[in-house]
Formats: C-alpha cells, structure tokens, sequence
C-alpha cells in the first residue's frame, strides 16, 4: 500500500479535522491550493449546504478556495465564516478592487442526536481545522465531521451503528488521480458490494448485534417512522488532476454518487441531504470526463467502506467491528 492513498495523494491539497469539546460533533476542511475549478450534484430530499448555488456552471465563479464538511445540522454552516476569514487573512479569494472575497462552499449532516446538548461546529472550529491542515495521509474513522456520524435510524438513533469519515485513492497508469473524501451519515445500510453483507445499519435492539435490513423492513411499511430528529446525509468531495471546466466537474460529481448507491441501501431518500463535490487541481491535460466520473464513483465506494471500518464506538452507539469479529481492515 503506498504512503497515502487518501484524498490528499492527489496533490495541491490539504485537508485539516477539527471536533468539538467531548468528541461528538466536528469539522472537516479541504483547502485546494490557489482555488480548484468545482462542481456539484445534490441527490438527497433534505440536503444543508452553503454556497453550492456559485458552483453552477452557468455562474461567474470559476473556482472555489475552500470546501468544508460540518457536524450541527444547520448550525454547522457557521463553520464557513472560520475558513473564509482563514483564507482572507492569507489573501485567497476571488479578486476584487476591494480585496479579496473566499468562495467557500459546503454542507452539513445532522448529528444533534448523538451530540444532544454539546457545542456545535462554529467559526472558530472552522478556524482551527484549516489550521491543522496538511498534505499528508488524512486521520479516518470518528474524526471531523465524522465524530459524529451514524448510520441506520429507520427506528431511531438508540438503534443505529456509528458512521465516520473516509478518504480514498485511485492512481492509473496514465497518471489520472482521483481521489475521494466522504462523510458517512446515511439513513440507509452500509454493504459490503461484493457480498451483500451488512457491514453498519439499523439493529433489531439497541442491545443486538444483528441488523434488521432497511430496505427490507421500508418495503413492509406505508409510511417511515422513528428517523424524525435523527436527521441523515453522506457527503463527499472527489478531486482530480484532470484539467476539467465547471460542467466537466458537475458531470463527475453525478457520476460519482453510482458509488454511494451500490454501498448504502437505500440512498438518496427524501431524508437524506446528500451531496457530492468534484474538484480539479488543473495539473494534468483533460481526459475523457466519463473516465474521471467511473473512477471517481470507484473512490466514493472505497472511501464509504473505509469510514466504517475506520469508525469506533462513539455515544453509546457500537461500530461495524464491534458487531463482527471477520471484518476487514479499512
């Protein structure tokens, strides 16, 4: 395995992870160095998200400077204020007669569950988490945005298995990079593709070790009960070297949930926010998108399995190697 196969491996990147007091909600910060041309494509019912709307192909800004991933529902959002004034301090930002002004773009997961009556991610935590970031391997499992991350809530968070943060890499021969970062908070199962084998999701007590089968059990069902306050989101961001434009980009982004879907069952519910950022570093002359997009639906799925096998016991809530004694190592 080489030295870092994460997102970072892709280059002109570094990521920073910040949590607040008591572990049970957090911060995630991708910082791209001088900007990174982005797009975007939402696909869950309820997503939360800041400055998504700039990523449109159709708009002026042509990059974004930072991407944040955040726990506190919508109060997380504030995180944004912390990376745009870290980046203005460094005079990164989109230039104009009066200064530089930071794009910043990102969304948040519901974890106000797990993190009843804790401090949610604010300014200051988006502060610290572009502080502590860096180019090397990114930290996976209960960390950043992750700490507080669940998965499998169709009868309530009691019965859930704990989610995290996973980051993946894929490198060809011909030198196209991509790589994945994902927050991992479904509604839904995560499976094992291969097998079909739950690996984290709704459990059939909150004391049993076996998993009740969500999209089973919905297909019995008229009506969803027991996830409402429990609220539900993957979120990823992919990054290239591929030179690609901003419809390159949102096209990679939609591909890129194909990933999501063949490793949470169900996605993209009506109570799931999730949503997928792509970026390109610009270091590579352009490919065909269709490629990046294939590979980049490769690395969501990797990174998605990484962060539960990555996770550990958080709030009372087991993780998938605390259900099994066979599971593989992230």
């Amino acid at each position: 395995m080489p030295s870092n196969d994460t997102l970072t491996a892709v280059g002109r990147l570094k990521v920073g992870h910040a949590e607040t007091a008591g572990g049970r909600s957090g911060c995630t910060v991708i910082l791209p160095d001088g900007g990174a041309v982005a797009g975007v494509d939402i696909r869950g019912g309820a997503p939360g998200t800041c400055g998504t709307e700039s990523l449109n192909p159709v708009n002026l800004v042509d990059r974004v400077h930072g991407v944040f991933f955040s726990g506190g529902s919508a109060f997380g959002i504030a995180t944004a204020d912390g990376v745009r004034r870290f980046l203005k301090e460094r005079s990164v930002g989109f230039a104009t007669e009066y200064g530089v002004v930071p794009t910043v773009a990102g969304a948040v997961i519901f974890d106000l569950g797990i993190n009843k009556d804790g401090p949610t991610p604010d300014a200051a935590l988006g502060m610290e988490a572009c502080l502590q970031a860096h180019a090397g391997p990114v930290a996976q499992g209960c960390v950043g945005a992750g700490c507080g991350a669940t998965i499998g809530k169709l009868y309530g968070l009691r019965q859930a298995t704990k989610g995290g943060l996973g980051s993946s890499f894929i490198h060809t021969e011909r030198n196209v990079r991509v790589g994945a970062l994902v927050v991992v908070n479904p509604f839904g199962d995560v499976v094992d593709p291969r097998s079909g084998r739950i690996l984290a999701g709704c459990r059939e007590s909150p004391e049993s070790r076996r998993f009740v089968h969500t999209a089973q059990a919905m297909a019995r069902l008229e009506r969803l009960r027991g996830f409402s306050g429990n609220g539900n989101t993957v979120l990823a961001a992919v990054a290239t070297n591929v030179r690609l434009n901003k419809t390159d980009l949102t096209k990679v982004a939609q591909m890129a949930h194909d990933g999501l879907a063949r490793v949470v069952v169900p996605c993209h519910t009506q109570v799931d926010g999730d949503t997928i950022f792509a970026l390109s570093t610009e270091e590579r002359d352009p490919v065909d998108v269709s490629i990046v997009g294939m590979l980049a639906a490769q690395a969501v799925e990797k990174a998605i399995l990484r962060a539960v096998l990555s996770a550990r016991a958080r709030g009372g809530l087991p993780a998938a190697r605390d259900l099994a004694d066979d599971l593989p190592e992230p």
